[in-house]
């Protein structure tokens, strides 16, 4: 086999095995739950209601109660110590019980200072309850009807609260502290309010749960209102299709997603832009920490987010459109004001890798601070959008990231389940980072993000500031800029698909599964480093090709042209450059776009070069370079408006076809190459014979002068005497 088509070969292996990575997308999972639609707007957000409560739940030991209540402030002492009177007298030892007493709208369960484990929630379901048929989720738990659920209320929840309608649960201690439900791993929800409209909760904390701490699911109307949640497998709080809700001064810590979700709300400004009449649910004042993502939001639409902090997780806060089964999709008008997201720089996928996750819940140390995280998400970032449309991101104050600020990628339609073609690019479009403090805290010290924005290129109408960042640091380098009214973009673009190394890097990394403990080689979000990465690795590959293929290419035909000497070597620096520029430190920076405009040139001067020799390939070499050039302008000086895809793509695709022209190129020989072999010595005029010597005369005019000036034209040799014998 000669070297031309064992190089064919290797080539075709490796171009097989990217478009095998480009196009393997890897099955999502998440909160999957029963079929629900949205609530029809009617309702409203419940008031908090003071009154003397009509049912009380508490346990029977006076001196452990009279110990909780001892450091009260008298008032509330008092207060405490006659309803314990009460509640003794006439009350329920268990939540669950006062919740089955409701028997009319408008009541209030007020739940004094202990802990509550609900001891006949507890045990594992028997008879009927233990043989419901029903549709199995990818986490292994059953997604119940309704029906089923008021069959059997504590397959799942520890305390289950069914069509309740306008009930109030609260807390009577000095803090929510004070009154604790414990789920003790055994339940996927420690409380589920299923289909109970105007449901207001506070002044308590809920944990330990396989699933979620607090769960509303299909209300329009509810509260949680200073409410702790910690220790779950998923999250700290879950409302799910639901409409008129409202957090306020929560807390949520230790949890494998996020510790505040409001997935799939209420879908109500679809096809608007930014001015819409109200947002469905409304979160303010909540503090959510140490968990995987603070907020996060499949669906997450008109959601008001204002004056909270998320700091310490995995990822500040996340919009996405990544997992089907949520109605709403794809995900839109989320608005950020006014929050602290800062420092969310943990990484708890190590407790994947060392076996942890893989242990009962009860026995991972989630108490002591183990986090087991659900799904795959970068380290390091502060804003997150997978997939959404717009957002409006204003007024934040976002520092201390190792990764990113800001976060933008787009998600196609068949990664939640719908394979129209008009749908696969409806996600990201018209997504607003304006006004934001970059890089900075309220008290104006240096807090520089690693890099402000990482931006995959795909969508419309999304912009960014051109002030407040520390560092600027952005990839792509140059990013449309918002004007001073929403709405107003300088330099929009709209491109179908995003950057073809991005979108390598997104795939690669999204093929993560907790349960079987499978962290994707090659992406950096699980500690892959250097030449681990699958964007490296890429380059690198992509370099070495070149390299071969140019070099071979300028030893074989162009090794006469010191034009071509000079572009060859400064086509080799910028491959170097190239492969240093998609490390995680450097993508950011001015590199990547100086080596493709060192590789722009090599393929410039080798096209004029051919262009004598080999017009086709010469052009074809001139089309390479001047898109290698246009790209290099787009990623570093300004995107360019007006094409459905990034030059990027079509470099690459035409860089194959290059490659594989050039090697057939390097394998033959034209007249009048510079860079020919040597020729070989003049044998000098053919032997005299006697019958031919009548003619010597003429044949040594003939085949001696002309012949060798012929020669001499030709092949560029010297002039040489055309009498010599």
């Amino acid at each position: 086999m000669s070297w031309t088509h064992r190089l064919l070969v290797a080539l075709s292996a490796v171009l097989a095995a990217l478009a095998a990575a480009l196009v393997t997308a890897p099955g999502a999972q998440a909160h999957e739950e029963r079929p629900v639609t949205f609530p029809d707007g009617s309702g409203s957000v419940p008031v908090l209601r003071t009154g003397e409560p009509d049912l009380l739940v508490c346990k029977t030991d006076r001196a452990d109660f009279t110990r909780r209540v001892s450091g009260f402030p008298a008032e509330l002492k008092d207060r405490n110590l006659a309803l314990f009177d009460r509640c003794t007298r006439s009350g329920f030892r268990h939540l669950q019980q006062a919740v089955d007493a409701v028997d009319r709208p408008g009541m209030t369960i007020a739940v004094l200072p202990g802990l509550y484990e609900e001891e006949p929630s507890q045990p594992a379901p028997t008879g009927a309850c233990a043989a419901l048929k029903a549709p199995e989720s990818a986490l292994g738990y059953q997604i119940l009807s309704y029906e089923q659920q008021k069959q059997c209320p504590h397959n799942q929840n520890l305390v289950a609260i069914l069509g309740k309608k306008d009930l109030q649960i609260e807390g009577t201690g000095a803090s929510r502290l004070d009154v604790v439900i414990d789920a003790k791993y055994t339940k996927l929800n420690a409380l589920r309010a299923d289909g109970s409209d105007g449901v207001y909760f506070r002044n308590f904390t809920a944990q330990r749960t396989t699933f979620n701490s607090l769960y509303v699911l299909a209300a329009d109307g509810f509260v949680i209102d200073d409410v702790l949640t910690r220790w779950n497998d998923e999250y700290g709080f879950l409302t799910f299709a639901s409409d008129h809700g409202l957090y306020k001064n929560c807390e949520s810590y230790g949890n494998g997603d996020s510790g505040i979700y409001p997935g799939s709300a209420s879908d109500i400004n679809d096809g608007r832009g930014y001015d819409v009449p109200r947002y469905s649910i409304e979160i303010t004042g909540c503090r959510s920490h140490h968990n995987m993502v603070g907020y996060s939001g499949t669906a997450g639409d008109s959601v008001y987010v204002h004056d909270n902090e998320f700091d310490h997780n995995m990822g500040g806060a996340s919009m996405d459109s990544a997992f089907p089964g949520h109605p709403g999709l794809p995900q839109n008008h989320a608005r950020f004001e006014r929050n602290l997201i800062h420092d969310n720089n943990q990484n708890y996928y190590r407790y994947v890798a060392d076996g942890t996750c893989a242990k009962p819940p009860v026995e991972r140390g989630y108490e002591q601070g183990v986090v087991c995280p659900q799904i795959s998400m970068p380290p390091g970032t502060g804003i997150i959008t997978a997939g959404g449309n717009w957002n409006l991101y204003e007024d934040n104050w976002v520092y201390g990231h190792q990764r990113a600020a800001f976060f933008l990628s787009a998600v196609p339609a068949f990664i939640r389940g719908e394979s129209a073609w008009g749908k696969q690019s409806d996600t990201s479009h018209h997504n607003r980072y304006a006004g934001n403090h970059l890089g900075v805290d309220k008290a104006g010290a240096s807090r520089p993000n690693r890099t402000d924005v990482w931006w995959d290129g795909q969508g419309g109408g999304n912009c960014w500031q051109s002030e407040g960042g520390a560092s600027g640091a952005s990839t792509p380098g140059a990013l449309p800029e918002c004007g001073k009214r929403r709405g107003e973009v300088s330099g929009n673009t709209d491109r179908l698909v995003g950057e073809p190394a991005k979108l390598a890097h997104l795939l690669v990394c999204a093929d993560y599964n907790v349960q079987a403990r499978r962290l994707p080689a090659g992406c950096d979000w699980y500690g892959a480093r250097g030449i681990q990465r699958v964007e490296t690795q890429l380059a690198l590959g992509t370099a070495v090709v070149l390299a071969l293929v140019g070099g071979g290419l300028w030893w074989r035909r162009l090794r006469g042209s010191r034009a071509a000497g000079v572009a060859t070597a400064l086509g080799l620096a910028g491959l170097v450059l190239d492969v240093a520029g998609s490390t995680l430190g450097l993508a950011p920076g001015p590199l990547p776009a100086v080596a493709l405009l060192l590789i722009g040139v090599w393929w410039t001067v080798v096209g004029l070069t051919l262009r004598p020799t080999r017009p086709a390939f010469a052009w074809t070499t001139l089309a390479l370079g001047a898109l290698t050039l246009l790209d290099a302008f787009d990623k570093a000086v300004l995107m360019i408006p007006w094409i459905p895809l990034s030059p990027a793509w079509l470099r690459g695709l035409l860089a194959v076809v290059w490659v594989l022209w050039a090697v057939v190129v390097a394998g033959r020989r034209a007249p009048g190459e510079a860079g020919d072999q040597e020729p070989t010595p003049d044998p000098g005029p053919p032997p005299v014979t006697a019958t031919a010597r009548g003619g010597r005369e003429s044949r040594e005019s003939h085949d001696g002068s002309e012949g060798r000036e012929g020669r001499d034209g030709r092949d560029g040799y010297g002039a040489r005497d055309g009498g010599a014998s």
